[in-house]
């Protein structure tokens, strides 16, 4: 049986839905949006590429390699994409990657919300290990956002693979351990303002 099963998960400032072909439209609208697909240190896909990338996502969740979500942001429009992959059931272990957003939720509650929803399934009812995080030393911005929440680095892969424009890739490697859960939890949920104290 495939692991983890396709889920929706609800949050105050963003859900996450099942990737479907259906969302091809609105996800080339969320790409075009700032043209956050050129950025070379990424991999974006462009607006004429949505529908090959979200076959591409669901032909890895068919092989249990990948588990693609939506991202809705609070109005319920799609805008962006993020995935569990390199699956490990074993052990069991997964990465949180292949993420991207809309130029509009940039700098708003939107990651750490879905963060926030992907780590408490991961470790809460999927009884995930550890959670890992990977991007492009290139990638400050990720880089920054991985590190704010609370994941702590494991070191750099040098000369790991290419970016698309054929330029050689460090990536950096971070996790979030199920004993770190707790306390990292904490911390997102007071970013999104969620454990503020009663008056």
């Amino acid at each position: 049986m495939p692991w983890p099963d396709p889920v929706a998960l609800e949050g105050k400032f963003a859900s996450l839905v099942p990737l479907q072909l259906e969302h091809a439209e609105a996800l080339a609208a969320a790409s075009g949006d700032g043209e956050v697909w050129r950025a070379w240190y990424t991999n974006v896909p462009a607006p004429e590429d949505m529908q090959t990338e979200i076959e591409r996502r669901l032909g890895e969740q068919q092989a249990s390699r990948m588990l693609p979500f939506t991202v809705l942001d609070a109005h319920g429009t799609p805008a962006g994409m993020t995935t569990y992959m390199n699956i490990d059931a074993t052990s069991p272990r997964v990465e949180i990657g292949s993420t991207w957003y809309a130029r509009r939720v940039q700098r708003t509650p939107l990651n750490t919300q879905c963060k926030r929803l992907l780590l408490e399934y991961a470790f809460e009812s999927l009884g995930c290990i550890a959670v890992e995080f990977r991007t492009s030393s290139f990638n400050r911005a990720s880089r920054r956002a991985i590190e704010r929440i609370g994941a702590k680095s494991d070191g750099i892969l040098r000369n790991h693979s290419h970016h698309r424009n054929g330029t050689l890739r460090d990536t950096c490697v971070y996790s979030i351990l199920e004993s770190e859960w707790p306390g990292v939890k904490v911390q997102l949920d007071s970013m999104l303002g969620l454990n503020a104290p009663r008056r």
